[in-house]
């Protein structure tokens, strides 16, 4: 069987496993229309993709009427059409994905932020100015987490070491919950947002979330505080974010996700002083890429035995 391996931007995935089950090729480009991806995967009968980096709307699954088995890293992706893969017979099925790599980028966005990393090292290294910037103390400020599940639990117990004080708030959090993750229930959104130093965001995208944080969110803010979101960038009002980091309503953000990525050239993102940006690194970790990798391997094998596992949106 035919097999591609789409979005492999590092060019590695076919090193990391044992595909000789498989025709299988590795696709580095992203592709930027459904008629290059077509006619690249057209002949496959099965499709690994990475995350959410090529989405499969029900538009796509008509157009490849040989694909039967769909693998995606991790086991949630909303950027794939379950109903429609389960109507054009396209079994869907996913992978472990560790909660570690993005807890521990979180925690690189936020020390670079509060130690001006960015900027002092491009002065460094274009011999600037000594010395240019004033760091943010960690020790005895607010950490604000939007979110308290596994990527929010793992990111307050490295501010507790830190000496930081950890607030946290979401739909459904419980103070119990809260006050078992070192953190402290925030009596509201809106109340997180008014008393944090630094805000980081960990809640799971959904009709309920997206958007969460608008323009009216941000003006809660302080001057002096930081906005970090390594989840998903549709929970963040994008075009209210850039006003206010233009503008110096909050003092800068610290960015791994964007509604379109790669993110285009000329984007403010990539020019605004005060954003500390990564391209969608949160999950790159040669760990769970082994993990990711590896166990598409044995989704395909136990599918090519009629067994398949770990299939997503089963009825």
């Amino acid at each position: 069987m035919n097999c591609a391996v789409l979005d492999d931007y590092q060019g590695v995935a076919l090193s990391l496993a044992d595909w000789s089950a498989v025709s299988a090729r590795s696709c580095r480009e992203p592709f930027t229309s459904h008629d290059d991806l077509v006619e690249a995967i057209g002949d496959c009968e099965i499709v690994v993709i990475m995350r959410e980096r090529t989405p499969f709307p029900a538009a796509l699954f008509a157009r490849l009427p040989n694909l039967r088995l769909l693998v995606t890293s991790g086991l949630r992706n909303a950027s794939i059409d379950l109903e429609a893969a389960r109507a054009h017979g396209v079994t869907v099925c996913g992978t472990a994905s560790s909660s570690t790599p993005p807890a521990e980028l979180t925690w690189a966005l936020i020390l670079g932020l509060a130690r001006q990393i960015g900027p002092e090292s491009t002065a460094f290294r274009a011999n600037g100015p000594w010395q240019q910037t004033i760091g943010t103390d960690l020790h005895g400020s607010t950490l604000g987490l939007v979110g308290l599940g596994k990527i929010g639990t793992q990111v307050a117990r490295v501010a507790l070491a830190f000496g930081m004080d950890v607030t946290a708030w979401s739909q459904n959090l419980t103070a119990d919950r809260a006050e078992a993750a070192g953190a402290r229930l925030a009596p509201s959104k809106e109340a997180l947002l008014e008393s944090a130093g630094f805000v980081s965001v960990h809640v799971v995208l959904g009709e309920r979330t997206r958007g969460l944080i608008g323009a009216p969110e941000l003006a809660r803010m302080r001057p002096d505080a930081y906005l970090v979101n390594t989840s998903r960038a549709a929970i963040v009002d994008q075009d209210a974010l850039v006003a206010a980091l233009r503008e110096r309503r909050i003092a800068g953000a610290g960015l791994d996700v964007f509604d379109l990525e790669p993110l285009p050239h000329d984007h403010a993102f990539r020019t605004l002083p005060n954003v500390l940006a990564t391209p969608h690194l949160g999950y790159v970790t040669r760990g769970n890429y082994a993990t990711y990798f590896g166990e598409a391997v044995e989704d395909i094998h136990a599918f090519l035995a009629g067994s398949p596992v770990r299939v997503l949106g089963r009825p």
